[in-house]
Formats: C-alpha cells, structure tokens, sequence
C-alpha cells in the first residue's frame, strides 16, 4: 500500500515537473515572437537585405552643369525613413550613342525590405565629370532615360526635355508635325497616314494600322487587313491638340463641334468604311483630357 503511495507521488512530482517544463517554453515562445533565444539573436533572422537600386524617369528630378562645363550634378529621388535608407549613391558614364552622353545613377538600399522602415522618399544628389564639355549633345540618366540639355536651358540648370525629344518639330503641315499630332492620339505602334488635309492652324488626318497575327507574309490576308480613324486638331503653342473624331464624311459634324473649323478641309471628305473605322457606340468622340 506504501509502495502504491509512493509511486503515486513520484507520477504526480514528474506531472508537475512537465507542467512546469511546458509553461515555461509557453512564457518563452510569447517573449520571442515565437522563436527561440538562439534564433532571436541569429544576425539571419534580424539582417536586412541591402539591394542595389536605380532612381526610375519620373524619380529624376533635375542635373545641373558646373562652370567647366563638364561636371554635371544629377538630383533624384531616394528612400528614406528612421534608419539609413541609402549608401553608395553614384552616377557613372556609359557607353555614349550618337549625340548623347548616356549616365546611370545607382544606390543600395533596403527599401524592398518592408521591415526596413524605408517607406518615405527624400533627394540626393549624385556628381559625375564628363571626359569632354557636354555642348550641344544630350545628357540622358537612366533607362528608359530622362533627357536635359543646355540650349534653351537657364544654366547652370540644364532644361529636361519632353515626350517629343529637345527640339520637337514645329507645328505646321509637315511631317514630323503630323507625326506629333499622331502620338498627341495614342495611336497604335506601326501606325501609317492615309491623307492629311492642312492648313497650318488646322488639321484633318486619316490613319490605320494592321491587324491580325504578326507576320512578313503580305499575301496572307491576316496581315494586309487593316482599320483606320480620322481626327481632327487644332494648332496648340506646344503642337497638334486633338479635339474631334468622326467616321462621317462632308464638314456637319465637325463644324457642329466647332464653327470655325474651315470647310475648305473638310467638303471633300468621304465617309470612313465601315470595314476600317473601329466600332464605336457612337460616331462621333471628343477628344481624350489632356
């Protein structure tokens, strides 16, 4: 009977000696985020991962040129936040392509890391010294690039050029200008003009572009398919400004959408085929918000 007693109270002192056990790896586990001491301190567990990073087109925010005309200073947004966010900032020359002097801006950061606190951004700036004055050539920094240059600028700030390039074509009835007027629209990639009719301060074209499967087959009747739209612009101070479509023919429509547009340009337009104008809910389109 003893010896029943005896075993029964070595059974319930080893109970109470896992209970113990087991609450103390519970007060462990809370304390530790759920990992144990040795993984707390582990530099793995707690390290950020620095990366190397580029400033993107619209994270470059302006480059100034020094009075050697060689040193060019480039200004550009980073990541910041409580801790450092930012080292080894630099801009290197490369390879040079035609007319411009090509510049890559790089940084390590942890910012891909969100536990790095790296959420907000602040500017830097990053110097690199051309081997040769810059003059008349462009200064392009990244890639896709943005692009500035000196003439036209308010030096030392060298001016950032447009969508257009440095010198965009005049707006008149030439052809770079109604290539402007094109991209001023959206159109599709390998887009061709079927007929422009201008006045230099107003504007008709007719474009298409091919459809069907990507080929160099012009036999295949896939590829020869096509549509086509008509627009209408006005001269603007900085090119072509869009402000009508239609697939109808005469000058009705237009001139109900604006009265001075002149009939000279419009009488002899035929309607668009229905084969090539794209589906529209209507026939008629406003021109897209600038």
């Amino acid at each position: 009977m003893r010896s029943g007693s005896t075993r029964g109270a070595a059974l319930a002192v080893l109970l109470c000696a896992v209970a113990v056990l087991l609450l103390g790896a519970c007060g462990t586990e809370a304390a530790g985020r759920g990992t144990s001491p040795s993984d707390a301190a582990s530099p793995a567990a707690t390290a950020l991962r620095w990366t190397l990073s580029a400033p993107t087109r619209t994270q470059i925010n302006g480059a100034e040129i020094g009075a050697d005309r060689r040193t060019v200073t480039i200004t550009v947004e980073v990541p910041s936040g409580p801790n450092p966010c930012v080292r080894d900032l630099e801009a290197k020359l490369t390879e040079p392509v035609g007319n411009t002097v090509p510049v890559q801006v790089t940084f390590v950061s942890p910012s891909g890391d969100r536990s790095s606190g790296c959420s907000k951004t602040t500017t830097a700036r990053a110097r690199v010294k051309l081997p040769e004055p810059l003059g008349e050539r462009e200064l392009v920094v990244g890639y896709p690039g943005a692009v500035f240059t000196a003439e036209g600028a308010h030096l030392p700030a060298l001016r950032l050029c447009g969508d257009l390039g440095c010198t965009p074509a005049a707006t008149g009835c030439t052809a770079p200008s109604y290539d402007q007027a094109l991209k001023a629209v959206g159109v599709p990639a390998h887009t061709y003009r079927d007929a422009e009719h201008c006045d230099g301060r107003w504007l008709v074209l007719d474009f298409s572009w091919r459809t069907g499967p990507v080929c160099g087959d012009t036999t295949n009747g896939a590829c020869t398919s096509r549509l086509g739209d008509r627009w209408f612009f006005k001269a603007g101070k900085s090119g072509w400004k869009p402000f009508f479509r239609t697939a109808e023919g005469g000058c009705q429509d237009v001139r109900d959408r604006e009265p001075a547009f002149p009939t000279a340009l419009c009488a002899s337009l035929e309607p668009l085929a229905p084969s090539l104008h794209p589906n529209y809910s209507t026939t008629t389109t406003e021109a897209p918000s600038p």
